[in-house]
Formats: structure tokens, sequence, C-alpha cells
């Protein structure tokens, strides 16, 4: 009988997951099909028990999950560190962005700021908090819709600064990458993985899990805009 295991995750490592199941499918022959949605409504998901195998979200998000009973014990696994990058619309100025005093001086000049719902975005906002600066920014912050990337919103004009996952910006057409945010201020998340409790294949992603975490996926997570956990 074949198998065929069901996943749900964040936008995030939406590109990154196909091509590795895809991948999967090819050395084991066992079909993986991840849906991907915006990282808040993919854990109240299996929060509410949704069938899926497993799960791959923020390692936050996951330890809530285990906590809560959805995700069983000890099969957190960490997949890949991912950094948050900046964006402007293509062919617009590009703004010093090389050291925190030069972001910050950008995000105060920027007309409209935009962030995710997901962790980088929650991590964002502290730092203009911690800058002191967001009674400045008051009509100018744009929280992109969930499961909407930010980079899609600057290439429609709608945002001058997008703050995203940078495996989120760097497949969008109509923006300009600028760089990860400087190192002094830089935004890391540990996205991972864990055994949804609802499985029926326990066993079957116990052994996806180690291929996800194995050496032979580390091209493709640098390649979409990550590096291995």
């Amino acid at each position: 009988m074949s198998i065929r295991l069901a996943g749900i995750s964040s936008m995030a490592t939406r590109a990154l997951l196909a091509e590795l199941a895809a991948d999967y499918r090819q050395r084991q022959g066992i079909e993986v099909v991840f849906e991907s949605v915006g990282g808040v409504d993919a854990a109240k998901r299996v929060q509410a028990g949704e069938a899926f195998d497993l799960v791959v979200l923020a390692s936050d998000a996951i330890d809530r999950l285990i906590a809560s009973g959805q995700v069983v014990a000890g099969s957190r696994r960490d997949l890949v560190h991912s950094g948050v990058a900046i964006a402007v619309r293509s062919g617009a100025a590009h703004p010093d962005i090389g050291s925190e005093d030069a972001l910050r001086r950008a995000v105060l000049a920027a007309a409209s700021i935009g962030y995710s719902t997901g962790p980088s975005g929650v991590q964002l906002l502290q730092l203009f908090d911690r800058w002191g600066i967001t009674p400045a920014l008051q009509g100018r912050l744009i929280q992109a819709p969930a499961g909407v990337p930010v980079g899609t919103l600057v290439a429609r004009g709608e945002i001058e600064l997008g703050f995203q996952q940078l495996s989120e910006l760097i497949h969008l057409a109509g923006i300009d990458v600028l760089g990860p945010m400087p190192a002094a201020v830089a935004i890391d998340t540990v996205f991972s993985a864990g055994l949804c409790t609802a499985s029926a294949q326990p066993d079957a992603v116990r052994a996806l899990l180690d291929h996800l975490t194995s050496p032979l996926t580390a091209d493709a997570k640098r390649r979409q805009g990550m590096t291995p956990a």
C-alpha cells in the first residue's frame, strides 16, 4: 500500500518543503503533501484537531502544540534558521540599511513599513519599541494579511519598506531585496517540524523527519534562503 503523508506549514517554508517533498518522493516513493498557510492559521488548525501527519512552524509554536497535546512530545526536530530581509519596490531608491543606525533612519524616513503576522513581525515591532520610535510610526505600519507575502504588497506599491523572511522574498517579482537586517538587530527564526498526535502513520513521519534534518537537505535549505539548523 502506498504511503501518503499530509503536512501543514507556515508560508516561510512553503518553497523549501515543496522541494524537499519532491525529492523525498523520488528517493523513497512516498508522497508528502504540505499545505502552506499563515502560521497563526496553521497552528489553529492543528490545535483544533485537524488530521495532519506533521506540522512545520516556528519552534515556539511547535512547543505550544506539544504542551497542548497536538504534537507528540519529543518529536520536535529543528529544520532551518531563517533570517529576515528587507525589500523595496523594483526601481525604487535603495536606502542604506548597513548598520543599526542606518536602518533606524531608513525606517523613520519610509512612508510605510510592512511586516508579517508571523514571529518575525512580532520581533520587528519589539525592535521599534526598543528604539523608541513606535509612536512616530503610527499610521505607517502595515501588517500583511495572513498568508499574503509582505513582498507582494511592496511590489504593488502599497508598502515602501518591507520586512519578511528572506525565503518569502527571494522568489517574488517586482521587488528589490536590499539584504538582511544588520547583525546587531538581526531577526532569526528557527523553524521546526513535529509529529502530530492525529497521525496514523507515526513511523513513516519519523522517517521523514530524519530525512528533513539530514545533510542531504542542506543544499536545498540554502537555495531557499535559509541555513540548516
